[in-house]
């Protein structure tokens, strides 16, 4: 079938933006999204996997409407130094799991008096040491439900609502997309705005081991991200079968923080190690994902020329030799840092594209033809004759 005939009717779409999975390093995508709204850089798509969930949701529909606000206030996720350097565990983010401990976790957000320890995105919220040092001393008196038998160490993401505007989300004119794993029927899944909910927002980000996998409907999910840390299928997939719904963008941004090879190294100690072992797979992963696409799906195959602007912003080629080792640490000092180093890059992106990001190539609202949301082949899949299914 030629690709004409594949193709479905224009969506008015033509800029996307594509945020990759994770955590916390993920300050360099806030950083790098700030300095895109000082430069009134805006996006008809927006997909995204893993943590690039959050950031992508805070640079579109923050809770309260401030977007550069919001992104600044990621930085605030950090425990501070002065508490890190001897406990490195960000108990701020990563939280006991069980219903006991989700009872006492809103019993204490109730509170007058320790609410603004729980409300990360509050104008109100306490910063500094002294605070982060009350937010510990809770976290520990939280009781828990975790056993040899738990599915997972954390309670799943605990402060989406707090954080997102959902209802300005589905009113809204950007396309936004994000990715979970279906465990219980083999399959990737993308959802559209229409139907994004904390709950999809959860699914989103259950890493296997650190959460659970987290049940909507009749099917338990995963992170995407650990799958398929590029969410580009559901955009521009040439399969017959699962046409991209939007497949006559013209420019696609990415932005990309595990595709380094700077990022696998020598651990400091044993809670290192294991950090290692999760990041180590997903940078060979992120590579893939973005050196499959260039090759196979971004051909033109009469010009063998690409069919679409890849410009991938270096937000990690700020990084100071030094401080690599410290690069996936929760400490406030490299949240801070990395957000610096990620606006620096944003800056110098919107330097050399920002005029041709202004331009306005059509109306950001029209409606995709094709639903619903088409999966995406996972890498067992690429090549062989799986059909991709749709969600």
């Amino acid at each position: 079938m030629s690709d004409a005939a594949m193709r479905p009717a224009s969506s008015g779409a033509r800029k996307a933006l594509l945020i990759g999975g994770g955590a916390p390093n993920s300050t360099l995508i806030a950083g790098a999204l700030a300095a895109f709204l000082d430069h009134g850089i805006e996006f008809d798509v927006i997909s995204t996997a893993g943590a690039g969930a959050l950031m992508g949701l805070l640079y579109t529909v923050p809770r309260g409407g401030d977007r550069r606000g919001a992104l600044e206030r990621w930085m605030e996720a950090g425990v501070s130094d002065e508490i890190y350097r001897y406990f490195p565990v960000n108990y701020k983010v990563f939280m006991k799991p069980g219903g006991t401990a989700d009872i006492y976790r809103q019993w204490l957000a109730a509170m007058p008096w320790t609410r603004p320890f729980f409300d990360a995105f509050g104008g109100d919220s306490p910063s500094g040491p002294q605070a982060d040092w009350m937010r510990l001393m809770l976290a520990s008196l939280s009781p828990s439900d975790l056993t040899p038998n738990s599915l997972g160490l954390c309670a799943h993401l605990p402060f989406a609502e707090e954080a997102i505007d959902f209802d300005a989300l589905r009113a809204g004119n950007t396309h936004f997309y994000i990715n979970a794993y279906n465990v219980t029927q083999s399959r990737m899944e993308v959802w559209g705005k229409d139907v994004i909910t904390p709950d999809h927002i959860r699914a989103a980000f259950a890493f296997p081991f650190i959460y659970p996998p987290y049940r909507i409907g009749e099917s338990d999910y995963i992170e995407g991200a650990a799958i398929q840390p590029v969410n580009f299928g559901a955009l521009v997939s040439d399969s017959a079968d699962a046409p991209g719904l939007h497949r006559d963008l013209d420019t696609l941004v990415i932005f990309d923080i595990l595709g380094s090879e700077k990022l696998i190294r020598k651990p400091r100690g044993l809670y290192d190690a294991w950090v290692q072992s999760i990041i180590t797979p997903l940078v060979a992963l992120a590579r893939q994902d973005v050196r499959l696409f260039e090759l196979e799906h971004n051909v033109d195959a009469v010009s063998g020329g690409p069919k679409r602007r890849l410009l991938k912003v270096d937000l990690m080629g700020g990084i100071p030799a030094e401080h690599w080792p410290e690069v996936t640490d929760w400490s406030r000092s490299n949240l801070r840092r990395l957000f610096e180093i990620g606006h620096a890059a944003g800056e110098a992106f919107c330097a050399e594209h920002g005029d041709l990001l202004r331009q306005s190539f059509g109306p950001a609202d029209a409606a995709p033809t094709v639903q619903p949301v088409p999966n995406v082949l996972t890498r067992a899949e690429t090549g062989a004759a799986a059909r991709l299914q749709t969600a």
